[in-house]
């Protein structure tokens, strides 16, 4: 599978909720780099992510493949969000991706976008 590829399936399966279909792309030691959960491995930063997700809408605006390293992708899009709780959130993110190399896993992701909006709903059912 191409990086594009990868980068499209990966938003559809966090558009959808679907644990399998987003772990897979990842290697098993894999790390998620993210403003609200912190540095964490991927598979319990997903297990946390759609355990508070009600629901989430992604429109994906583009997807861009680094000309510098090849083994680095980003994916540019809207993130509509509804938490458990049923608070729901919309922001403007850029998701980075590096792989591993000649592969097609993903190696680690950082997550990048403004969380003025986010925080105290999320604060709010993580009860801290």
């Amino acid at each position: 599978m191409n990086k594009q590829s990868i980068v499209k399936a990966y938003s559809h399966g966090l558009e959808n909720g679907n644990y399998h279909d987003v772990i897979q792309l990842f290697s098993p030691s894999a790390i998620v780099h993210s403003p609200l959960y912190g540095n964490i491995e991927a598979s319990s930063f997903y297990k946390e992510l759609f355990s508070d997700t009600k629901s989430s809408k992604i429109v994906l605006k583009n997807i861009f493949i680094s000309s510098d390293n090849p083994n680095t992708a980003a994916a540019h899009f809207v993130y509509s969000w509804m938490m458990k709780d049923g608070s729901q959130v919309q922001f403007e993110c850029i998701d980075v991706f590096d792989f591993i190399p000649q592969s097609d896993k993903i190696q680690s992701l950082t997550i990048i976008y403004d969380t003025y909006h986010t925080r105290a709903g999320f604060a709010k059912i993580r009860g801290s």
